[in-house]
């Protein structure tokens, strides 16, 4: 599998990610999935503290304790559980990071961590602060790049002029183009990669199409609207290719995307998403057909 370099650092990361949210807490099925991931050439694991109350990090670390070295692990911190695990509260004060991401090694079996990313941020918070704390783990050895995961263009491009963050974590697909006007152009001008998560809009451009398709519709598109724009993608895109194959080259048509982050509850899955992403890529005309059936999706001004 191709690997493309992630913003300025020296992490070439694979076309196709793990995200390993979706893998489960039962650890021998859990481990079969990152195993085909690893036999597809998939060398980009994304987990989070959050996900199963660190279990996640427990099963990624051991599933990968042996490859450690050729593998890119990373992760998030910013969000803390409750003391009853009913639910969590953000915290992207110092303290809490530098606490958060010890306990995020220990639970991966890692003495670093390749990539910790910010798992969500307002313009309220202490970004001064929490920038000067991933600095210092970066510094400290603790952790070799950082970045955050967010969709807030005005939060995101306070981490672009005052941090060294290598990439942002975001939601993008033929039906969520938000990216695309507000954020991917000054990513790309300041050399940030994006790794982009949710590339099949819940199984909306996957091949089941409208089999999940929703009453309260997708975003900006109503119910309606996805009977509409889904067959004319299938009839003037896809044609005998897979759409899942379409939905994941879109991604990996916009040269600021690094990596596209699916995730997977069985090996099949990771074998079916490796195939779409090694098949060839979409033509210019055909990103443009793209573009022209969906909306451009404007952010909403929100913080």
């Amino acid at each position: 599998m191709k690997k493309r370099r992630l913003g300025n650092s020296d992490l070439q990361v694979s076309e196709l990610g793990l995200g390993c949210m979706s893998i489960g807490t039962e650890e021998k099925a859990a481990r079969r999935i990152i195993e085909a991931a690893l036999e597809e050439g998939i060398n980009y694991f994304d987990t989070a503290d959050l996900y199963d109350f660190g279990v996640n990090e427990k099963i990624v670390g051991q599933a990968l304790k042996d490859v450690r070295e050729q593998v890119i692990i990373a992760t998030k911190a910013g969000n803390r559980w409750n003391e009853d695990r009913a639910g969590w509260s953000w915290d992207p004060s110092k303290a809490y990071i530098k606490e958060a991401v010890k306990n995020s090694l220990k639970r991966l079996g890692t003495d670093y961590i390749d990539l910790y990313q910010l798992h969500g941020g307002t313009l309220e918070d202490p970004i001064d602060e929490t920038i000067e704390a991933f600095e210092e783990l970066k510094a400290e050895g603790y952790i070799r790049y950082y970045g955050i995961s967010s969709i807030r263009p005005n939060v995101i491009r306070e981490f672009v002029e005052k941090s060294s963050i290598v990439s942002v974590m975001m939601q993008y697909s033929i039906l969520d183009r938000r990216p695309e006007e507000a954020v991917l152009p000054m990513l790309k001008e300041h050399g940030i990669s994006v790794v982009t998560r949710g590339p099949l809009a819940k199984g909306l451009l996957s091949d089941k199409l409208l089999e999940k398709a929703s009453e309260k519709g997708y975003l900006d598109y109503n119910y309606e609207e996805l009977h509409t724009v889904l067959p004319m993608l299938k009839e003037r895109v896809a044609g005998t290719r897979s759409f899942t194959e379409v939905a994941l080259q879109y991604n990996l048509a916009n040269p600021v995307v690094a990596s596209v982050v699916a995730g997977a509850s069985s090996p099949e899955q990771i074998r079916s998403n490796a195939e779409a992403v090694r098949s060839q890529p979409l033509s210019d005309e055909e990103v443009a057909v793209i573009k022209e059936l969906t909306k451009a999706s404007i952010y909403k001004e929100h913080r």
